[in-house]
């Protein structure tokens, strides 16, 4: 592999800094992303009870993050934040990658520099298994961004039964379940380096549409469970129980996996020296806001699947985020910060105990003194982008505050959107009719006037393109 110069200089200086350490001295890490997995699915965040056991039990015994944010809604860019620290505007990824954007050359640039790379430079051996989404060409394939070990799928997405995969020599159906496929390559991995340290990074497709079908014992577990569907005029109530059903078995499925994975560490003795962290790459509507999707929703009022509605309501841009780091976390831990998933890049690192070099800019900041448990500033307020260009179009910015929300959009500022958080948490009310009618609220205008002046500062230190 050919390594960029200004990442052999950035890793060349990494080595000089970490030293020589034992393995035994090394934690292991497995992260897992789920793919468009919202909190409301986790009996932890106070879901359906019996949908996610094993997830319930590492929120019980580590970590819960209770205001975990994406910076953008929509898979690709979300994961190029993930693994780099950095704004998809920063690396010109803004939209989930399209086959013909793949075959165009648009990737997961090689200068990117990952965590996984630095944690393979500092000695973990590593493994991406499972879904990838940032680039089919071969500059950008995983094992150019930090990844000793690749099983899965390069690009948007697979079956949930009998998976297409992508091998050395091409693509290849399998036969079984994509959830069952990839725990069975990751339980070969952790064996195969149990010595360690090793980082996986495990990347279910789950529970994404086409959310089935899945094996019967995740239907029967979800079959009969209660739901508390949303109560909103125009609702397919038919329909949203039904995907409802559908998306809960998927997410029983990469449940039921999970819980192979720790039995595994368990068994092997690692569990003691293994950090464990949980989360998606955003967040996912099944009938709340009369949407179905994510960033890029779907309209579905009156039992119809309707043009998109891009958006940037929580319920697109929350996650779960949970994470056991044996003797820091504590059992039953909540954390109640807002944090974005720009903060993975700088977290990982120093769960690990390998810095980041000096010369390398990232926008996220370190939880671990939150996991600590020790006095930390809280964040102020957090952003968001969003430029939807693949089947519809917007260009989206947001920033939230503890009270309030303030999405632009800069493709139509009609389309504004002004949220109070703490009277209407579920982002039911839009108060930009009013900020417009006459004669506008008065207390209304120094809100936005705050809310412009952060949106707008932290465009211009991202380099924003709009921000032009």
């Amino acid at each position: 592999m050919k390594t960029p110069r200004c990442l052999t200089f950035i890793l060349c200086a990494l080595a000089a800094a970490t030293g020589p350490a034992s393995a035994a001295e090394k934690f292991n890490i497995i992260v897992i992303l789920t793919d468009d997995q919202a909190p409301w699915t986790l009996g932890a965040y106070g879901g359906v009870e019996g949908v996610s056991p094993n997830l319930d039990r590492l929120a019980r015994g580590g970590a819960r993050f209770d205001r975990a944010f994406v910076d953008t809604p929509v898979c690709s860019p979300s994961r190029a934040t993930f693994f780099t620290g950095r704004h998809g505007t920063q690396l010109g990824i803004t939209d989930w990658i399209s086959e013909e954007e793949e075959e165009d050359g648009l990737g997961l640039p090689e200068s990117a520099v990952t965590w996984p790379e630095l944690l393979q430079k500092a000695g973990w051996r590593t493994a991406l298994i499972g879904k990838w989404h940032l680039g089919r060409k071969p500059q950008f394939h995983p094992t150019r961004h930090g990844f000793d070990h690749f099983y899965g799928l390069l690009g948007a997405g697979t079956g949930a039964m009998k998976p297409t995969f992508d091998f050395p020599d091409g693509p290849r159906q399998l036969e079984g379940c994509t959830a069952d496929l990839i725990t069975d390559d990751a339980l070969r991995f952790i064996a195969e380096h149990r010595e360690g340290p090793f980082a996986i990074s495990l990347h279910f497709r789950e529970p994404h549409e086409p959310y089935g079908p899945m094996p019967k014992e995740d239907q029967d577990a979800v079959a009969k469970l209660p739901l508390t569907l949303p109560d909103l005029p125009g609702l397919d109530r038919v329909r949203v129980e039904r995907d409802t059903r559908a998306y809960l078995a998927a997410v029983h499925a990469l449940d039921r996996n999970i819980g192979r994975l720790i039995a595994a560490i368990d068994e092997q003795g690692l569990a003691e020296r293994t950090i464990l962290l949980f989360t998606s790459d955003h967040g996912y509507h099944i009938g709340q806001h009369l949407v179905e999707g994510k960033g890029n929703a779907h309209w579905i009022a009156g039992g119809v699947r309707g043009p998109r509605r891009p958006n940037l309501w929580d319920l697109s841009l929350r996650v779960p985020l949970l994470i056991r780091w044996p003797g820091v976390t504590q059992p039953g831990q909540i954390v109640p910060q807002m944090v974005s998933n720009l903060d993975t890049f700088a977290t990982v690192l120093a769960m690990l105990g390998v810095p980041a070099p000096a010369v390398l800019r990232t926008e996220g900041l370190d939880l671990t003194p939150l996991l600590r448990g020790e006095p930390t500033p809280a964040r102020d307020a957090l952003f968001a982008q969003y430029d939807l260009h693949n089947t519809a179009s917007a260009r989206m910015r947001a920033v939230r505050t503890e009270k309030w929300k303030l999405v632009r959009r800069y493709d139509a500022e009609r389309l504004d959107e002004l949220y109070d958080l703490e009277k209407d948490p579920d982002e039911m009310r839009n108060l930009m009719p009013l900020v417009r009618s006459r004669p506008a609220p008065p207390e209304l205008a120094p809100v936005i006037a705050d809310l412009d002046r952060r949106l707008h500062d932290w465009m211009h230190s991202i380099g924003d393109p709009l921000a032009r």
